[in-house]
């Protein structure tokens, strides 16, 4: 648990370590073979704008967060989740714990898939933008006179690119299939309708 209250933290700058990436708050460095650290930084991003400001504190609780629902489902859903115990990590990187501690996590490399899963129960943001442009979210056909935060029946997987920059943008089941193939975006709809 964070205990102290620490200065916010923009950009990670940790001398010697092998930057693998920076994106919009997080900031990956390499940590031996097969291995990165993911640091959340306080950075802000809304609507793909990073803000010069960051929020105090904001990426320990994303760390938090990850790191119980990675151990929470741990078990059932394989994930790419080692550590987020600072003494885990590299020898060469410990001296940063004041930028590590809380806001970091030891993980594999994985090949991620370049799609974000998103399941809808109501009608709103890019969804209702869709809906009221095609009467369809991601392909599929609602009912009509739906209006802003109607419920749905049931939930609806409405997948969307993962872009790593500029915006998500929704696309349909069979657009899913076609960047990830037919058995992995049926896994990805499974796991994502039963959470």
């Amino acid at each position: 648990m964070q205990t102290t209250r620490q200065p916010v933290l923009t950009e990670t700058r940790l001398p010697g370590a092998r930057l693998f990436s920076r994106g919009k708050v997080r900031d990956v460095y390499e940590a031996g073979p097969g291995q990165l650290v993911i640091v959340a930084t306080d950075r802000l991003s809304a609507f793909d704008v990073v803000m010069g400001e960051g929020i105090p504190g904001k990426g320990w609780v994303l760390t938090q967060l990850s790191c119980f629902w990675f151990e929470m489902f741990g078990k059932s859903f394989p994930n790419h989740f080692l550590s987020s115990k600072l003494e885990d990590y590299p020898s060469e990187l410990q001296p940063f714990a004041d930028q590590l501690e809380g806001r970091s996590m030891l993980v594999r490399k994985a090949e991620p898939f370049p799609i974000e899963c998103v399941v809808r129960g109501y009608l709103a943001g890019s969804g209702l933008n869709e809906y009221r442009a095609t009467g369809r979210v991601c392909g599929i056909e609602l009912p009509a006179g739906l209006s802003e935060g109607s419920k749905f029946d049931q939930p609806i997987f409405t997948p969307a690119t993962k872009a790593s920059t500029g915006h998500d943008e929704n696309i349909t089941w069979e657009e899913t299939i076609s960047r990830v193939g037919r058995a992995a975006a049926q896994e990805l709809r499974d796991y994502s309708l039963e959470l």
